[in-house]
């Protein structure tokens, strides 16, 4: 053996060492990216509530997409088009008409194959019809807030991040005039679904058992394991006091 094949041999291995690091900090960086594209896609789709920008909101989900909204799951693009639009009646931005969706409290995983994503966000939204306005749809309070959290599943298409499974949970809804301690267990502007469609032409694919709100205190289960444990923390709905 020549002196010439040991150093060969040595430097093969630190080329390859080398490389191995490479990929590491690329899919790392590449992780990142798609970090921050799946918080930005979530963030566009709230300002675009602001304004109910229902066929901008819609092409942000996934053909295959399910949503779960109140007690109704409604599936792929076309049921994303009944549940956006369909109650209120808006599309586009309305004179006297207020809806200021605050995401936030932003945590997203990828997938270590960066194909797909799983978030969960805070939402604050504060909405109302202002006193000059004459004609609003009906069911809308003057002025109300609601708190809410998304657990939701983003797919990338063809290099495109978006939404898979949109899962919001409404915390509560409540009056300003009265305050979140007075919060009402029916929900507020939209009313729950009693049928599915075709029977109701605005209506989920199926229906499900209505999710807890104020007062009733529940846990949205996390997607994530504890930081530190590396358990799974337990949905659960908080017992009524007695």
């Amino acid at each position: 053996m020549s002196l010439q094949e040991p150093r060969a041999q040595a430097l093969a291995q630190q080329l390859e060492l080398l490389q191995r690091e490479l990929d590491a900090l690329k899919h790392e960086v590449g992780t990142h990216a798609d970090i921050q594209a799946v918080r930005t896609l979530q963030f566009k789709y709230g300002y675009y509530m602001d304004k109910c920008l229902f066929a901008e909101i819609v092409d942000l989900f996934a053909e295959d997409a399910v949503l779960y909204f109140m007690n109704g799951i409604f599936r792929g693009k076309r049921g994303a088009r009944r549940l956006y639009g369909g109650a209120s009646g808006l599309d586009g931005p309305a004179y006297g008409m207020l809806f200021e969706h605050i995401i936030a409290q932003d945590i997203v995983d990828v997938a270590p194959d960066r194909t797909t994503a799983k978030g969960r966000f805070r939402c604050f939204l504060q909405a109302g019809v202002h006193e000059s306005k004459r004609d609003a749809p009906p069911r809308i309070p003057a002025q109300f807030l609601e708190a809410g959290i998304y657990e939701n599943e983003y797919a990338k298409e063809n290099g495109v991040w978006k939404i898979k499974l949109f899962n919001y949970r409404i915390v509560y809804q409540a009056r300003l005039e009265e305050g979140w301690a007075h919060s009402p267990t029916e929900p507020l502007m939209v009313a729950g679904y009693t049928a599915t469609y075709p029977e109701s032409p605005r209506g989920p694919d199926e229906l499900r058992e209505p999710p807890p709100v104020w007062p009733q205190t529940f846990i949205m289960p996390f997607h994530y394991p504890h930081p530190v444990t590396g358990k799974i923390v337990p949905a659960r709905v908080g017992a009524k006091n007695a």
